[in-house]
């Protein structure tokens, strides 16, 4: 005798999954104040540099990092909304975000 299909327990409403999509619009460049700054905490040394403040959707976010990693000729992730590039390139990474249309500068020290 198998418990398949049968809900034991369920503490709030319907079973639909939609609860667990984010809930983040897809802003357009222009309304999306973004900041630069380098980073080598937990990182064993090495020098990343961090783009934080985006307000968008993960395939916008994979999308853009594609075009940073193959502009800066380095690799890079996405991490906690913040997309992260190997090295300190900050300043190319400015010049290519301010073309693109976003509202970017450089943080930190």
């Amino acid at each position: 005798m198998g418990s398949k299909g049968k809900i034991v327990y369920r503490e709030f409403g319907e079973s639909d999954d939609s609860a667990l999509e984010r809930g983040i619009p897809d802003r357009p460049p222009g309304e999306q104040n973004l900041r630069l700054q380098t980073s080598r905490k937990g990182r064993g040394g090495k020098t990343v540099t961090v783009i934080s403040g985006f307000a968008a959707k993960p395939e916008t976010l994979g999308n853009l990092l594609k075009q940073l990693k193959s502009h800066c000729g380095t690799g890079g992730t996405i991490k906690d909304d913040t997309l992260e590039i190997q090295g300190d390139h900050r300043e190319k990474l400015l010049q290519f975000l301010l073309k693109a249309g976003y509202k970017a500068k450089i943080s930190g020290g």
